[in-house]
């Protein structure tokens, strides 16, 4: 089971069986129940790219419970935007920073076996701590033992700097009995993918012979100040974190004078170039920036899998 799925790109982490950029990323033993988020374009995306048509439009603040399907696995990137450090920090006082508990629903009336929630670093300084306290507290009330993990996303091969906060939950009475599952290990952590390293053969490609590659804003740097468009990413380091923000300066290109393609920008998240985004190229951002990169949910997940497998209680696992 999917909460907050977006475009997909933890299902996709999950689910596994993709290629990006010459890489091979194996099939992992979940399967997809159903995907809810409540931005209709998104879903589209999701289901355009993700086979099975799971992706359902669902306004996860209104749904009953009780009218979901159960599932081994509950995964969800619940709204970050009121977390963010970019963000109006409205932190747990705004409805939207209040969605976490939608997870805590689900938990307390399903009882899922593993629950992996993601979001922004941030949300853990805010407040001297107690809004990461206030969402474990509701999370473990559902009887779950959860740790988080701070995970760097270069350190895991993604061409991008982007760090993100994983919650893994795992039922009580699983604790109990086999332990919890074990943080990925850092396969890249001394030798970070460059943005030239993961985007360059793209340059010379002026059309939609890699889908997505025409569409960019054509708009220049702003005036030193203004706190827009005023940087560029660098070669041979990660590109900045591509944000949902379509017009922001990060999305500048490291060597031509122009903003970051919608390929480009997918490429840095780690979507495969066969995964399409076919709106504006403003909601196309937006879906790309919101995204978990699909090869740092696949090493979650894998661990995940690793753990499931060593208590053999992997049937028909809901991942998302």
């Amino acid at each position: 089971m999917s909460f907050f799925a977006g475009c997909g790109g933890l299902d996709l982490g999950f689910l596994g069986g993709f290629n990006w950029h010459g890489e091979s990323f194996r099939r992992l033993p979940f399967d997809v129940v159903t995907a809810l988020d409540n931005n209709e374009q998104a879903i589209a995306t999701y289901n355009r790219n993700i086979p099975g048509n799971h992706g359902a439009v669902v306004d996860l603040a209104k749904v009953l419970t009780s009218s979901l399907a159960p599932a081994d696995v509950l995964i969800g990137g619940f709204p970050c935007q009121d977390f963010s450090s970019c963000g109006p920090k409205r932190g747990l006082e705004s409805d939207r920073g209040q969605l976490f508990r939608v997870l805590s629903r689900y938990m307390k009336k399903h009882k899922p076996k593993i629950v992996v929630a993601e979001n922004v670093p941030h949300l853990a300084r805010m407040s001297g701590g107690t809004v990461i306290e206030t969402i474990l507290k509701s999370f473990e009330g559902t009887g779950y033992k959860f740790a988080v993990w701070d995970l760097f996303a270069p350190d895991f091969g993604v061409p991008q700097r982007r760090s993100r906060l994983f919650f893994i939950g795992v039922r009580n009475d699983i604790v109990e009995s086999y332990g919890f599952p074990v943080k990925p290990v850092p396969k890249f952590a001394n030798q970070h993918r460059s943005i030239d390293w993961a985007i360059d053969d793209l340059i010379p490609i002026k059309d939609d012979s890699i889908p997505n590659q025409s569409q960019y804003f054509k708009a220049s740097k702003a005036k030193r100040g203004n706190g827009q468009g005023d940087e560029k990413n660098r070669c041979g380091e990660p590109s900045y974190t591509i944000r949902a923000n379509a017009k922001s300066r990060v999305h500048f290109h490291h060597k031509l004078p122009r903003r970051l393609t919608v390929r480009e920008c997918a490429r840095l998240q780690t979507f495969p170039d066969t995964f399409t985004f076919e709106h504006s190229a403003t909601s196309s951002v937006m879906q790309i920036g919101n995204a978990v990169p699909p090869i740092l949910g696949h090493a979650v997940a894998s661990s995940i899998a690793k753990f499931m497998k060593s208590i053999s209680t992997i049937t028909k696992t809901g991942a998302a």
